[in-house]
């Protein structure tokens, strides 16, 4: 059975993957370390390796660990890598972050105010039932506070270059974090956002099981 080690979103957790399945693959998801200080994301993603036991492994990445496993990917040999909802290099990243970065006007946002659930957050996210709400709210409560400044800093200040060969990208039409006139994606989820995992499980899912028994 094939190992799938799954990196989800920024402060997430294997919540957002509750109504995606992987069938005959077995999954084992990456958990988020406090980063140590002024650690690089290089660094970051030397340490988590340590949670990668087998060789040749099947990355999958939601989001910001969408970043994470293009990093991880660079240290260690891979059979394939699938991001979803993700950017695959620094010219995916929308160029308002990028200025942000420049500026270090991330640096002055309170992170209360970045975990604090509301009608314009719901927006970013596309959630669109009570439930969805709820489980957003409890991602964003949940968060450490170190790491979400830390991982914000790493995605506006992310230099990558590289385009892995192997690596398969799933991105949503109506992702208003990632928006996709920035990407350059190899399967189209119509209608998702950032939140598809959730309220687009079953086409993200059969999306998602085509790419894994691909052959690269």
């Amino acid at each position: 059975m094939k190992k799938v080690f799954i990196f989800s979103g920024l402060g997430a957790d294997e919540r957002v993957f509750k109504y995606v399945t992987f069938s005959e693959f077995d999954v084992t998801f990456i958990h988020w370390i406090c980063p140590e200080e002024n650690e690089t994301i290089e660094h970051y993603a030397g340490r988590l390796i340590e949670q990668i036991h087998v060789n040749r492994p099947i990355l999958v990445g939601l989001s910001f660990g969408g970043i994470m496993a293009t990093e991880v990917a660079k240290l260690i040999d891979t059979e394939k890598i699938i991001l979803i909802a993700s950017a695959k290099n620094r010219q995916e990243v929308p160029f308002y972050y990028r200025f942000a970065g420049y500026f270090n006007f991330h640096k002055f946002l309170p992170t209360r105010l970045l975990k604090r659930p509301t009608r314009i957050s719901d927006w970013f996210f596309g959630v669109q039932t009570r439930e969805d709400r709820r489980m957003l709210a409890a991602i964003l409560r949940d968060t450490d506070d170190v790491f979400l400044k830390w991982a914000i800093d790493k995605i506006v200040n992310w230099r990558n270059t590289i385009l892995h060969q192997n690596l398969k990208h799933i991105h949503g039409t109506a992702d208003r974090i990632l928006p996709i006139r920035f990407i350059h994606c190899d399967l189209k989820v119509t209608g998702g956002g950032h939140f598809m995992t959730v309220n687009k499980s079953i086409e993200l899912t059969e999306k998602i099981a085509a790419l894994l028994h691909e052959s690269l």
